[in-house]
């Protein structure tokens, strides 16, 4: 029997903090593995998925300003957290044959 999904397309949010599995900082590849494993059985259901990913488990823009630096440079900072968060989800994705691309307001290259 074929499982008709619900929706065509979903969207999963990830704080950057989920990516710590039971660290106290920075990244599992053991939980973005799994997370890559699940996007990727959606994805056998014919489900596009689109994946928008925090970086709080490498850097909180809000701590800078709290300590008296530029909240702006500290939202940059965690700008690029992000951007390492979602390359680890890319190459986890990628190294079980599931193409992905990061789009960032920071340039990323394939």
């Amino acid at each position: 029997m074929t499982v008709k999904p619900l929706y065509r397309r979903v969207l999963l949010k990830a704080s950057g903090e989920a990516l710590m599995g039971e660290q106290h900082f920075g990244i599992d590849v053991s939980v973005v593995d799994r997370i890559a494993a699940d996007i990727a059985e959606a994805r056998t259901l014919g489900i596009e998925v689109g994946v928008v990913i925090g970086g709080g488990n490498i850097f909180r823009g809000v701590a800078v300003a709290s300590k008296g630096g530029d909240r702006v440079t500290g939202d940059h900072m965690g700008m690029l957290a992000t951007v390492i968060n979602s390359l680890a989800l890319r190459t986890s994705l990628n190294k079980i044959g599931v193409d992905a691309v990061v789009l960032s307001a920071i340039a990323m290259p394939e």
